[in-house]
């Protein structure tokens, strides 16, 4: 058993993580913690995001067109694979990343 308390939990950089799981080696749970923007990325597998403290902006392109999606704690967000976004933390944000291993 482990109990993480994902509110106390603090990186020594910008999205810096603490690995959770690691499902047959093809699925990754981390806890990230952040203050600053992620990069433009597309992920080899779908992603599930989930904001467990603070709030992120999240952008998303799909065929040329961006969007925005405000999260708040407690909010679950799907992302397909191969959608292009990046994630931009309001202040200080811890987030649940749920993908596929390796993907960046």
């Amino acid at each position: 058993m482990q109990l993480v308390k994902a509110k106390e939990f603090v990186a020594d950089r910008a999205w810096g993580a603490l690995p959770i799981e690691r499902f047959a080696g093809t699925t990754t749970v981390e806890l990230h913690w952040t203050d600053q923007p992620y990069r433009w990325h597309r992920n080899d597998g779908p992603e599930v995001f989930v904001v467990l403290d603070g709030e992120v902006e999240m952008l998303i392109r799909k065929d040329g067109v961006q969007t925005s999606v405000h999260m708040q704690a407690g909010d679950v967000l799907h992302i397909a694979e191969g959608e292009a976004h990046v994630a931009h933390p309001v202040g200080v944000a811890r987030v649940l990343v749920i993908e596929t291993a390796g993907s960046q």
